[in-house]
């Protein structure tokens, strides 16, 4: 994972997710229903788990709009 003094939506977009499915991917990028099945089954303790819930927030409430500016800063777009 990245650096975690970093705000946490940068951490969104430069974190990619560390096993699973979805390894590799950025946690910004994991799927909905994917966050929506973790959500049910319970977050995993820690960073990632805090990150999880964080970007199933955002997707839940529809404001992934909040992230262009960080992925264009960032290259992820």
């Amino acid at each position: 994972m990245s650096d975690s003094n970093q705000h946490p939506l940068t951490l969104l977009v430069t974190t990619t997710m560390p096993y699973g499915k979805y390894k590799g991917r950025y946690l910004c990028d994991l799927p909905e229903p994917y966050l929506v099945w973790y959500h049910a089954k319970g977050f995993p303790n820690g960073k990632l788990g805090s990150l999880l819930a964080t970007i199933y927030e955002i997707k839940l409430n529809g404001l992934e709009e909040l992230l262009i500016p960080i992925r264009k800063q960032f290259g992820n777009n």
